[in-house]
């Protein structure tokens, strides 16, 4: 698994890569010392996973995380425990205590390997995308709906839920947008940023924005930025 390790302090580094030498499926492709740094490097380099320092100068790891449109694996690593349920907002895979201690750090190893094991079978099972007129079942606390997703003009992000946006209704859903971003077919919606994903069927008008980037107004009066890295992409699928 290609891997890159973030932190600002050498020794710190130092340390992780002596730690993951006794792994061989974890192959360590770089080091970063700062946010802007790793931005770089995981748009060159791909990373499969990446330990993340919170704590550094300039932008922190969360920071970072919310500059990327799609993240690698992330395994926190900080010397400060009270960003831990933080880190599980931003759907990290484990968060590890500095000094890292080598049990722990061998538990995070199996639960990653483990992971990937269970999403390797998966894969191999063809999975039917969900299109636009598929219907799906949607529970928020008491309330129940059935909803086309024709009727669905935006996905939105928030923490471990996801808002969704149909009729006058914006109920939360328990999921992440990157699995459902696996489920969606990508002929009907787009995945706009880190945070949204939009139905093609409910833009309603498009405008050049700042960085290069677009943004596009739904049918439902929702205004949503669509990044300068997805904006190629978009021009392509919304033109002739």
């Amino acid at each position: 698994m290609k891997t890159l390790i973030i932190d600002d302090e050498r020794l710190a580094r130092k340390e992780l890569t002596s730690l993951l030498d006794g792994y061989p499926e974890i192959e360590i492709l770089s080091e970063a010392v700062n946010a802007d740094e790793a931005f770089e490097k995981i748009q060159s380099l791909k990373p499969e996973l990446i330990f993340l320092d919170i704590q550094m100068p300039g932008k922190t790891g969360f920071e970072l995380l919310e500059m990327l449109d799609s993240s690698p694996k992330v395994i926190f690593t900080t010397a400060y425990d009270e960003f831990a349920i933080k880190a599980f907002d931003y759907n990290a895979l484990d968060y590890l205590l500095k000094p890292i201690n080598p049990e722990r750090l061998a538990e995070t190893i199996n639960k990653l390997l483990s992971h990937d094991e269970k999403k390797e079978k998966e894969d191999t099972t063809p999975v039917k995308k969900l299109g636009a007129t598929d219907q799906v079942f949607v529970k928020d606390g008491d309330r129940c709906w059935f909803v086309k997703l024709e009727d669905v003009r935006l996905f939105e992000s928030d923490g471990n839920y996801i808002k969704v946006y149909f009729e006058k209704n914006k109920p939360m859903i328990h999921k992440s947008l990157n699995a459902l971003d696996e489920k969606l077919d990508d002929r009907s919606f787009f995945r706009a940023s880190r945070k949204h994903i939009i139905n093609l069927g409910w833009v309603d008008t498009i405008e050049p924005w700042f960085n290069g980037g677009l943004m596009v107004q739904l049918k439902g009066g929702e205004k949503i930025e669509v990044s300068r890295r997805q904006a190629a992409r978009f021009k392509d699928m919304m033109s002739l």
